[in-house]
């Protein structure tokens, strides 16, 4: 992928934490889409007091980078947030906004030029601040209760090519031969996916919104309820 061109622009947001941060406790990078019918409408929330909403960097449909709030203060962006011993996780993370109507008012490809500045950004970050592929997490990884973004859309694998996330190590066919054939033994499965990192729960609708928000993240062709084989080979090659 060719580098993009766009010079990064600045539009602070008033919603962040007035403390600033030790470079040392970035440990997470959250990538998020908006979610808003326009990217105007988006940007307009994100700057607004009253929306109590932030982001440390947006990225436009042209690919155009925005930084809202600098990386060693706290921008609210995560909320209420889990993965694995971390809790509320925009004290120890770096929040990353695409422009996207998202799951409920048309979700959208992503634009080329938008992944070419999320891989050149999270480059940056990642060195900057020592963050772990393991530690650069979707939205709906840290809130999969409430949140679907940045879904099945958003190129988990080729950020994976760039080292920049995890991915499983199964090849294509043989995950296929696995799909939709139902796993007798969710027990176990479940217990692997709290240990990989999602919020621990016992209440089954709760796990099924998890469940599936893995298989956005990692079997994108096909989102079911029904937990079968290929999801978990894909989760025991992760683990």
């Amino acid at each position: 992928m060719q580098k993009n061109v766009e010079k990064m622009s600045i539009n602070y947001s008033p919603n962040f934490n007035t403390k600033k941060r030790s470079p040392s406790k970035l440990k997470y990078l959250i990538i998020h889409y908006t979610g808003m019918k326009s990217e105007n409408a988006a940007i307009k929330k994100l700057t607004d007091s009253t929306s109590k909403v932030s982001c440390h960097y947006f990225i436009k449909k042209n690919g155009k980078i925005i930084k809202m709030v600098p990386e060693l203060y706290v921008a609210w962006h995560a909320g209420h947030s889990y993965w694995k011993k971390d809790k509320f996780l925009n004290h120890n993370s770096i929040g990353i906004e695409i422009s996207n109507p998202g799951h409920r008012h048309g979700y959208e490809n992503f634009t080329r030029r938008q992944i070419i500045s999320v891989i050149n950004l999270s480059k940056k970050l990642k060195k900057k601040y020592k963050i772990k592929n393991e530690n650069i997490l979707g939205h709906s990884d840290i809130a999969p209760l409430r949140k679907k973004d940045p879904g099945e859309k958003f190129p988990w694998k080729l950020l994976y090519k760039k080292k920049l996330s995890l991915w499983h190590s199964i090849e294509e066919k043989e995950c296929k031969k696995l799909r939709n054939i139902k796993l007798k033994d969710t027990k176990n499965f479940y217990m692997r996916l709290f240990k990989f990192g999602y919020k621990i729960t016992n209440n089954s609708d709760e796990k099924i919104k998890i469940y599936k928000n893995f298989q956005r993240r990692f079997r994108p062709e096909l989102i079911s309820s029904i937990v079968d084989q290929e999801t978990n080979m894909i989760l025991k090659s992760l683990i």
